[in-house]
């Protein structure tokens, strides 16, 4: 059994899930908590990987190391996506095996179910029809990962359990205008509309210092300022009458129809589920006792509560405070129609999310001006 002593390794500790975690165990009274950047440990090279298990010995691991990114990331790295995540789980699960982990948390992705999955998405759905396209490389390496963490428990014995976060956003997101995630690429994007409108240049310039777009860093002139945020979907068309920087007629493009359905979970959320997971349910909770065969022990990890892309562009705009015009482009994918996960399981084993779609967004933007 794990203590307030015990060891943690959180695999994955500088991002979006792995912060929250870290908080997360720390305010459970967790004093042995460590991790290790990608410069530091490069989780990829099994040979290193099992050397910092033989070395650290860590009593538990929570796996949330992983390359992410949107639909164009995924779409266009297809190779770097099911490479990277395959070789991050297989070393870190083997390893953790190899070195007598008593608990393992392996966090995976909701776009492990079917492109038209029926809804919500249960854990039997899984390997049920054809994935989507536009991610399936990822897809795959997460669920080679739960599969993994299955065959070793049913195999040898271990307690390494499969998460199925849905969306995540919150503090360290990804902000990237390109290869993040819809929430705070889209967060982003309203935000240089407003300062965009309020003819804010030095806002602008600001924002791209701290995280720069196709390597502009907003040093150049205020032309090329507003070329980059054209290209970037943030377009405007200033009144030659107005004396003022501000700009008329803003617009901020979204990506596709705006009629997709997703569900959203405050990172923060997730972390307490992540340890709720770690210190409550082990394999044999899940595991039906006798059965000739068992699959689909993981957990989906949700809220029960979904929103079209249009309505979370609308909530974002109303976040940010953004006067403009929200534009919606057809020739985009919109990616899988629809993703809800059944979170009964996760409610049947005692945990409920805690923060309202609202409420997160409003303290992802806060933490974003902050970060600046």
């Amino acid at each position: 059994m794990l203590n307030k002593n015990s060891k943690i390794y959180v695999a994955g500790h500088l991002g979006l899930v792995g912060t929250a975690i870290t908080e997360a165990l720390k305010r459970k009274g967790y004093t042995n908590i460590i991790g290790r950047s990608f410069s530091e440990l490069d989780l990829r090279r099994q040979v290193d990987t099992e050397a910092f298990f033989a070395t650290e010995k860590p009593e538990a691991v929570i796996l949330c190391a992983a390359k992410v990114g949107g639909i164009m990331a995924n779409n266009t790295l297809r190779a770097e996506f099911i490479y990277e995540n395959l070789m991050i789980e297989a070393n870190v699960i083997h390893a953790a095996y190899l070195h007598g982990v008593k608990k393992l948390v392996f966090l995976g992705s909701s776009c492990i179910y079917p492109r038209d999955c029926p809804q919500p998405m249960k854990e039997d759905h899984l390997l049920t029809s054809p994935l989507e396209y536009t991610n399936e490389p990822y897809a795959i390496a997460k669920i080679a990962g739960l599969k993994m963490c299955e065959a070793y428990n049913l195999r040898y014995g271990t307690d390494f359990i499969a998460v199925m976060p849905t969306n995540l956003y919150g503090p360290n997101d990804n902000f990237n205008l390109t290869g993040g995630h819809v929430m705070p690429s889209l967060m982003r994007r309203i935000h240089l509309g407003k300062l965009l409108e309020n003819g804010d240049f030095a806002g602008i310039r600001a924002d791209l210092k701290r995280r720069p777009v196709d390597g502009f860093d907003g040093s150049g002139p205020e032309g090329e300022i507003i070329d980059l945020l054209a290209r970037q979907g943030v377009k405007s068309q200033k009144s030659e009458s107005r004396k003022s920087k501000s700009q008329d007629g803003v617009q901020v493009e979204v990506w596709g129809t705006g009629r997709p359905l997703r569900e959203f979970m405050y990172s923060g959320d997730m972390a307490d589920a992540t340890v709720y997971v770690m210190e409550k349910i082990s394999f044999r909770d899940l595991a039906p006792a006798g059965a000739a065969e068992v699959r689909n022990t993981h957990i989906n990890i949700g809220t029960g509560e979904e929103i079209t892309i249009k309505d979370l562009s609308l909530l974002l705009k109303e976040t940010t405070g953004f006067g403009g015009e929200l534009v919606f482009d057809h020739s985009k994918p919109d990616g899988t129609p629809r993703k809800f996960l059944d979170s009964s399981k996760l409610h049947s084993l005692g945990f409920r999310h805690a923060t309202s779609l609202r409420e997160g967004a409003a303290r992802m933007y806060s933490w974003y001006l902050d970060n600046l």
